[in-house]
């Protein structure tokens, strides 16, 4: 138990462990919240300054002092100059994500092991680090690309370290009814972190692109000491009972109670409880993998993160080429999208607590997202008012499944009922789901690098490609929505 929490405890009998237990919640889930908008908030800067790093130096005001001996690239910054720059881009994409994608399947493991509040607080502090270090190029004037890729692929180890950790935190505290909602609120820390993490960089990014990422990394190291102090892990550290997580279960407030104080007729009577006592032994990766849904919904997210991840890094480059905006207004205009992010996210949870359906809502939302990526291609460009309204509504039904499968979904499975005798496998289930799914959010960028010099209509192709491969495979968990409802509920 932190410092700080420690000293709480001494003072907090004068409230009710009820009002007590309410307000450690909702601290917790802002905590958690604030955590994971710093992580996302520093992933954000490098598909901002992309565009900055390649210019148009056609259109740039040349310094009367600077001898030029290239007229075209003369702007832009060493090893992205050349031609294959784009290919380059999808390089440095792919460091991160390749590498944030193996390290995911490891650090579940890790964070079924380790104290939450040291291991976030670690990956917190060293994502710092090498965040900071990839702006240091900018003043160090280093130009290898070897440099630039190995900060990625430091900083993508590092950063897996946040979400087994802050969804097995927010699953300690909050029990499955109305999971989604809640988790859809709280998932919208995606969008905020890059729209935070867009407008930071863009601020500096014409100018020294190189606070892009030092002021980031600043924000997301703060946020370690933060957590270092302030996280609770779960409510048997402050002496509360964990929440109910399975209809059958009784949820006493209090840990360890063994009577119950009821009154009947006018007197007040005392029954036993039995208490179940649980294993804490952490589940195996194998063990995990065989929890019902487990595997669908994995193979269901690649695709799903695939499209998410792609307009994450490449939609400030594609608004600035075929709008023919600057780099802080493509930026700007790329926000749009993670505020559709926030609302698609809220409304997936919001309607599959309420039809008790998630692979039924993932499904019909990826079946809308198809047309209307197609659609944006197209029209979205035509003028202001339409690039506004296609972004919202794109981000909207792009991130909805995304956000649903990797916080409600990954909550329900690592917290199923098969897992009597073993709750500890939140972390573990989280990072198997988000492992998989960030083997597609490496693949996007990398297509996306290859296929853009062929034109923005191929890479759209390969978007709509998948969202079709993620509503089919979904198809799998639809049918256990019909078939297994009373088995498994939360699917």
């Amino acid at each position: 138990l932190s410092p700080f929490w420690s000293f709480v405890l001494l003072f907090s009998t004068t409230y009710s462990f009820q009002t007590l237990f309410c307000r450690y919640r909702g601290f917790i889930l802002f905590l958690t919240f604030l955590f994971y908008t710093a992580y996302h908030l520093s992933r954000k800067p490098i598909s901002i300054v992309k565009s900055q790093l390649h210019r148009n130096c056609s259109t740039v005001v040349k310094p009367a002092d600077l001898n030029i001996t290239d007229n075209d690239t003369w702007c832009d910054w060493a090893p992205f100059d050349q031609n294959n720059y784009q290919s380059l881009f999808g390089y440095l994409d792919n460091s991160f994500l390749v590498a944030y994608a193996i390290g995911m399947f490891i650090s579940g493991i890790f964070g079924e092991r380790l104290p939450l509040r040291y291991y976030l607080s670690f990956g917190m502090l060293m994502s710092g680090l090498f965040t900071c270090l990839f702006g240091l190029g900018f003043y160090l004037n280093i130009h290898s690309l070897g440099y630039y890729a190995f900060i990625q692929v430091m900083n993508g180890l590092m950063q897996t370290t946040g979400w087994p950790a802050v969804v097995a935190c927010v699953g300690n505290w909050f029990g499955k009814g109305k999971r989604g909602f809640i988790m859809g609120v709280w998932n919208s820390h995606t969008s905020v972190g890059n729209i935070l993490g867009s407008l930071i960089a863009g601020v500096y990014v014409s100018s020294a692109w190189g606070m892009s990422f030092i002021v980031p990394g600043l924000i997301i190291a703060s946020t370690g000491i933060l957590c270092f102090f302030f996280l609770v892990e779960k409510p048997e550290d402050v002496s509360c009972t964990p929440p109910q997580h399975h209809s059958g279960e009784t949820e006493p407030l209090l840990q360890n109670s063994s009577h119950i104080d009821r009154t009947v007729n006018g007197a007040i009577t005392t029954e036993s409880v039995e208490v179940i006592e649980e294993h804490t032994e952490a589940i195996s990766f194998c063990g995990a993998l065989c929890i019902p849904g487990v595997v669908e919904f994995s193979l269901c997210l690649l695709f799903a993160k695939l499209v998410s991840y792609t307009f994450l890094y490449w939609l400030p480059l594609y608004i600035s080429n075929v709008a023919h905006f600057k780099a802080k207004e493509a930026g700007d205009m790329s926000t749009l999208f993670d505020v559709g992010g926030i609302v698609g996210g809220i409304m997936a949870g919001l309607v599959s607590d309420y039809t008790g359906g998630r692979a039924t809502t993932c499904c019909v939302m990826l079946l809308g997202a198809a047309p209307m990526l197609f659609l944006y291609n197209y029209i979205g460009q035509r003028s202001l008012g339409t690039t506004i309204g296609m972004l919202l509504l794109c981000g909207g039904l792009v991130n909805g499944p995304y956000a649903l499968i990797t916080t409600a979904v990954s909550a329900d499975l690592g917290t199923h009922e098969s897992l009597r005798g073993n709750s500890r496998a939140l972390s573990t289930v989280t990072a198997i789901i988000d492992g998989t799914g960030s083997i597609g959010a490496a693949l996007g960028p990398l297509l996306a690098g290859i296929i853009s010099p062929t034109g923005w209509n191929n890479v759209f192709y390969m978007l709509i490609s998948a969202d079709v491969l993620a509503c089919l495979v979904r198809n799998i968990t639809l049918f256990n929505d019909i078939t297994i409802q009373q088995e498994l509920p939360f699917i």
